[in-house]
């Protein structure tokens, strides 16, 4: 059995069991995540995060879903570990910069206390995404429906799909159906927008290997991208979800998009494994 200590945190409810391995590596099989993750017989979380050593940024982080699966990207979770590298970590610095599968993420305080991410120029192309057919704009026949969505990524998938309302959105069968659509094949993380006015949205997402959660800040910036797109939203858009509320900035093609919010802790501990 091994001890591992743990911090439990969270970013508007969007939850994170996460583990600092830089001094010692440590590889976790997808049996001990799940078991991390599980909400009866674990911690419980949405997203498993370990932080590893690594020479071209402060930290290595790795992102796992509920299901044991690596992600490339997770807006709320970077949020999470940048928190705890500026509390706890040893950062003395006033930003930090994070290596994960979907590339560097550059994260720093801000003023009201919030966490702001730099999460680089996000992409349209399929190859990127990625899907299988070309074009940014697709309806797919779903569920005995037709549902448009918007494709991107922003270090992980993302199919934006416009609703008149959220709250009698179909997140739990449109989520689930077109996360295992032919159309991608590692799967997609959905996302039912809603467009109060063009600086404000709300947004329900069905995460990938996750279901729905309170909140997802890839979630958050893929809306907001693909409003700006469309020129649906303003640059500066809130995004409104059931666990409150984000902050993103997105000027339009070929630049960075900027995600901001709350990022705290829950409490810490250690589970044998």
């Amino acid at each position: 059995m091994t001890i591992l200590s743990f911090y439990k945190m969270h970013a508007l409810g969007n939850d994170f069991v996460l583990l600092d391995t830089r001094a010692r590596r440590v590889e976790l099989p997808a049996g001990t995540l799940r078991l991390l993750a599980d909400r009866r017989c674990g911690i419980g979380c949405d997203q498993v995060l370990t932080l590893e050593h690594t020479e071209d940024a402060d930290a290595r982080c790795r992102i796992y879903n509920a299901d044991g699966n690596e992600a490339g990207q997770c807006g709320n979770g970077v949020r999470c570990a940048a928190r705890f590298l500026f509390d706890r970590g040893r950062v003395d610095t006033e930003e930090v910069t994070l290596s994960c599968r979907g590339g560097t993420v550059r994260l720093q305080r801000e003023a009201d206390g919030w966490i702001g991410a730099d999460l680089g120029v996000p992409s349209f192309e399929p190859a990127d995404i990625p899907m299988t057919s070309p074009g940014r704009h697709r309806t797919v026949a779903l569920l005995a429906g037709e549902f448009e969505f918007v494709a991107l990524s922003v270090g992980n998938p993302h199919a934006v799909i416009r609703v008149p309302e959220v709250a009698g959105a179909p997140v739990a069968a449109v989520g689930a159906a077109l996360q295992k659509h032919a159309l991608f094949p590692e799967g997609v993380n959905v996302g039912f927008v809603e467009i109060v006015e063009r600086g404000r949205i709300r947004l329900r997402v069905y995460e990938r290997g996750v279901g729905e959660t309170p909140a997802c800040g890839t979630g958050a910036c893929a809306a907001a991208i693909a409003g700006v797109y469309n020129d649906w939203l303003n640059p500066a858009v809130e995004v409104e979800m059931s666990g409150g509320m984000l902050r993103v900035r997105w000027s339009g093609a070929g630049r960075n998009v900027h995600l901001s919010g709350p990022a705290n802790y829950v409490f810490e501990g250690k589970m044998e494994v």
